[in-house]
C-alpha cells in the first residue's frame, strides 16, 4: 500500500473516531440529563414523603368530638398511608402522585376549617352556657333569699300571732260554805289554784277560740294532775308535757282580762308551787305560789 492509501485509512480511521466521540458526547449529555432529571424525580418524592407524613401529623392533632368527622379522618388518614407506600414503592408517576397528594391537601384543609369552626362554636356555646348557669345562679340564690325572707316574715308574723300576756298572779282558794272564794297561803286549805293574767291587744293575731293552758308543779317537781283523761299535749321546746287544766277563750284581738281555776283533787303538800301559762303550745308567762 502506498502512502496516498495510508492516509486515505487514517483519514477514514480519524472521521469514524470523530464521529464515534461526538455521537458519546451526545450520549453523555443525554444521560446527564436524565440522570439530573431522575435526581429530581427523587427530591420531588422525597419532598411528596415528607408532605404526606406532616399531613399525617397534622390529622394526628386535629381534635373533635364529631364522630362523623372522626370517621372521615380515619379513611382520609388511611388513603394517606396508601399513597405513602406508592410513593416508597415508586410504583406510581410524580405527577399522579402530586395530583393526589394535592386533592388530600385540600380536603384536610377542609377538614381543619370545619373543626375550627366546630371548636369556635362550641367555645361561644360553653360561653353561653356558664353565662346561663351564672345567670340560673344568681335567679336561684334571689329566689332562695326571698324564700329566706319569707320564711323569716312568717316566723315573725307566727311570732306576733302568738298572745302576750302581762300582770300574771296565781292564788290558792279556799271555798267557803256560801260559795264565797278565799285567798289562803295554807296547803291543807286549799282547794283551787286560781291564775289571772291579762291578754293584750293583737291586731295581728288571728281572732276567734283560743286554748290556754295551766302547767302547776309541786314542790316534788311533778305536775298537779288534770280531771281529764290523757290530759297532756305538745308544748314549744318542751314535748309531750301532762298540763293541770285547760280553758278555750274567745279572742277578738282587744286587750281582755283571763282567769283560769285548776280544782285540787287531792291534799297538795306545802312548798313552792310553780305556774305556767300556755297559749297552744307557746308558753306566756309564770307566776311562783308559795304555800305553807
Amino acid at each position: 500500500m502506498n502512502n496516498k492509501g495510508y492516509i486515505g485509512v487514517i483519514v477514514a480511521l480519524l472521521l469514524v473516531c470523530a464521529y464515534l466521540g461526538f455521537n458519546l458526547s451526545k450520549k453523555q449529555d443525554v444521560i446527564e440529563v436524565q440522570a439530573e432529571e431522575v435526581a429530581d424525580l427523587g427530591v420531588e418524592r422525597r419532598e411528596l414523603e415528607l408532605e404526606l407524613q406532616k399531613m399525617m401529623f397534622s390529622y394526628d392533632t386535629l381534635q373533635t368530638e364529631n364522630t362523623v368527622l372522626m370517621a372521615e379522618m380515619a379513611a382520609q388518614k388511611s388513603q394517606i398511608e396508601d399513597l405513602l407506600k406508592k410513593v416508597k414503592d415508586k410504583d406510581w408517576s410524580v405527577s399522579k402522585l402530586k395530583k393526589e397528594t394535592n386533592t388530600l391537601r385540600e380536603i384536610m384543609k377542609g377538614y381543619v376549617v370545619t373543626i375550627d369552626s366546630l371548636n369556635q362554636l362550641n367555645q361561644a356555646l360553653m360561653a353561653e352556657n356558664s353565662e346561663m348557669r351564672d345567670r340560673v345562679a344568681t335567679v336561684e340564690g334571689e329566689k332562695e333569699n326571698l324564700l329566706n325572707r319569707q320564711q323569716n316574715m312568717e316566723g315573725i308574723i307566727a311570732t306576733g300571732q302568738i298572745l302576750q300576756a302581762v300582770g300574771i298572779s296565781a292564788q290558792a282558794i279556799n271555798l267557803r260554805n256560801s260559795g264565797k272564794q278565799v285567798e289562803t297561803s295554807r296547803a291543807s286549805k286549799t282547794e283551787m289554784i286560781k291564775a289571772c293574767f291579762t291578754v293584750i291587744e293583737n291586731k295581728i293575731a288571728k281572732p276567734g277560740t283560743k286554748n290556754i293552758y295551766l302547767r302547776i308543779i309541786g314542790p316534788d317537781g311533778k305536775v298537779l294532775p288534770s280531771s281529764e283523761a290523757n290530759a297532756s299535749r305538745e308544748f314549744d321546746g318542751e314535748g309531750t308535757q301532762p298540763y293541770s287544766v285547760a280553758r278555750s277563750i274567745d279572742y277578738n284581738n282587744k286587750m281582755m282580762d283571763v282567769c283560769v281555776f285548776y280544782t285540787v283533787s287531792n291534799e297538795i303538800n306545802d312548798g313552792d308551787y310553780k305556774v305556767f301559762v300556755y297559749e297552744d303550745s307557746h308558753k306566756i308567762g309564770s307566776y311562783d305560789l308559795i304555800l305553807k
